[in-house]
């Protein structure tokens, strides 16, 4: 079970630097741009060791982003929850005695997007689900709500490549299916065993590089006038075929 931190923006100099050496996950680190002073220099170090994103921006950016007022030239979010390892998630899988099932997002933005297809990939029975570290959402409070309490259960990993990380499960003997409006209708397609998910952006779908790392592209059928389903809603059709085929 993942371990619950609460959801902070955490100001000012001496209170990131704690935040940073008690190994609370931190994901991104906004630093006045230009200043160079020693507490701030050991700050953006001990950001750098933990492999946390750092912005250099304007005071004035500081100003609006600050809730107390007294952010020293220094603002952190922290993520809602710890984040697992993809090893982790093999385990729990291998732990059930069941063939891998994992959801990988590319670049999910909306945070009730991501809550929602946490949600799912628990109901489906999936292992864990992993995202990647930068242009996508991390966990945030707002994904925590909207997940209902499946990212208690569900590991969620968060990766600094994807199609990297999709070369290395398949080498596990995983393989990947990947949702995209001209691929293979997802009936026609054999989706048990070892799998990944790969689900791409609001609008803009799985990148041209994840893309070509997938095994197979499946399609939703889809009849109505609009072009396309919302990213969770397809992550759960989807989901469910895998689901159907794995117990038969």
């Amino acid at each position: 079970m993942q371990m619950r931190y609460e959801e902070l923006t955490i100001e000012g100099r001496n209170a990131v630097t704690e935040a940073l050496r008690s190994g609370r996950p931190v994901d991104k680190l906004f630093v006045l741009d230009g200043c160079q002073d020693g507490p701030v220099r050991t700050i953006i170090r001990e950001a750098k060791k933990h492999d946390t994103i750092i912005n250099f921006v304007s005071k004035e950016r500081l100003d609006s982003m600050s809730e107390t007022g007294k952010h020293q030239g220094v603002i952190a979010y922290a993520a809602a929850y710890e984040y697992a390892e993809v090893q982790d998630i093999l385990d729990a899988a291998g732990e059930k005695g069941e063939p891998p099932f994992i959801f990988i997002l590319d670049g999910i933005e909306d945070p009730h997007n991501l809550g929602a297809i946490i949600r799912t990939a628990n109901l489906a029975g999936a292992h864990g689900v992993i995202i990647p570290k930068r242009r996508a959402v991390g966990l945030t409070a707002t994904v925590a709500k909207t997940s209902a309490g499946a990212i208690n259960y569900t590991p969620v990993a968060k990766v600094t490549n994807i199609a990297q990380t999709i070369e290395e499960l398949k080498k596990e003997g995983m393989w990947f299916v990947c949702a995209a409006m001209d691929g293979e209708v997802m009936y026609n397609l054999d989706l048990k065993g070892p799998i990944g998910l790969v689900i791409g952006a609001e609008g803009e779908g799985v990148s041209r590089l994840v893309r070509e790392k997938c095994d197979f592209t499946a399609s939703i059928p889809m009849k109505g006038n609009i072009d396309s389903l919302n990213a969770s809603v397809a992550a759960g059709v989807l989901a469910y075929e895998i689901v159907r085929q794995r117990m038969l």
